[in-house]
């Protein structure tokens, strides 16, 4: 059995971060039973991070933020002006996560967020290094943690396996680094959900719980059994986030990013307590509570 946290995306209930739109958010996650909301920061220019605390504290949630960056900002690129917004754009997120009272930022921090159209460079995997060295001390110096999300090749060119993760963790060389794993990828780039995981032990720090397309947990294909077996063989004690996405709820960038065209669920309240009793009976009822 798993003691851990239960989060879900803000994806599943709405597309901005306007003060309404999160108030909203905040409201329906905790309704649905979870301790904790992901909220994304593609959107960060029109979220009232005040506000937004406020909101999430009255509802004793908990935050984690997440991102990917754009290929105009990639700190993957060879081009110095690229990296350098990259890096900015990395910056000013890991300070809203903190404003929100997060300690945890995490996601496709490496690179752009889309399909790109060559390998990675050995100059831009040393820009990557070296830029997420330098927001690792900064997050170290807030008691924060960076996870190195596991994306599949059609979102990013960096990092698609949990071995990569390991390897670039590794040459960032930062204690805080920590690696994020998702179901959805792994079912695309790994073997099976058991090795990456039996891999990534102890330096596993965030997951995301996703079918294998991105609908109503258990009505895919994705197993999910061997998958929390992994976890509670590490002995994993971190957050675990339902993630999933429709073209229902749209957000201005970021489902243009994720090629969400498919209309998978209307209702996203319902969604998320589905997928927190679905979540609640896999890890057998035991679990942390805000």
């Amino acid at each position: 059995m798993l003691n851990n946290k239960l989060g879900v995306h803000a994806l599943v209930f709405s597309g901005g971060t306007t003060p309404a739109e999160v108030e909203y958010t905040v409201g329906e996650a905790k309704k649905a039973g979870f301790d904790l909301l992901e909220l994304s920061l593609h959107d960060a220019v029109n979220l009232d991070v005040a506000a937004a605390k406020s909101a999430l504290e009255a509802a004793s949630l908990g935050i984690v933020c997440s991102r990917g960056l754009a290929f105009d900002a990639d700190v993957s690129s060879e081009d110095s002006a690229v990296v350098a917004r990259g890096a900015k754009l990395l910056e000013d997120s890991l300070r809203i996560t903190h404003e929100l009272g997060g300690t945890h930022f995490t996601g496709a921090l490496y690179s752009a967020l889309g399909k790109y159209g060559h390998p990675l460079s050995t100059a831009g995997r040393n820009n990557v290094v070296a830029v997420l060295r330098d927001l690792a001390k900064e997050a170290a110096t807030k008691n924060m943690t960076l996870g190195l999300e596991v994306c599949n090749r059609y979102e990013t060119n960096v990092v698609n396996t949990a071995s990569q993760a390991l390897a670039l963790a590794d040459d960032i060389g930062e204690d805080n680094v920590l690696i994020h794993l998702d179901s959805y990828h792994m079912n695309i780039e790994e073997d099976d959900f058991v090795r990456p995981i039996m891999l990534v032990g102890d330096r596993l720090g965030y997951v995301h719980v996703g079918e294998n397309h991105r609908g109503y947990l258990g009505s895919g294909h994705l197993d999910f059994i061997s998958f929390f077996h992994a976890l509670v063989d590490i002995g994993y004690t971190g957050a675990i986030t339902f993630e999933s996405f429709s073209s229902a709820i749209v957000s201005p960038t970021l489902s243009n990013d994720l090629a969400i065209w498919r209309n998978l669920w209307d209702d996203g309240p319902e969604l998320a307590a589905h997928a927190h009793d679905y979540l609640r009976t896999a890890l057998g009822g035991n679990r942390v509570s805000s």
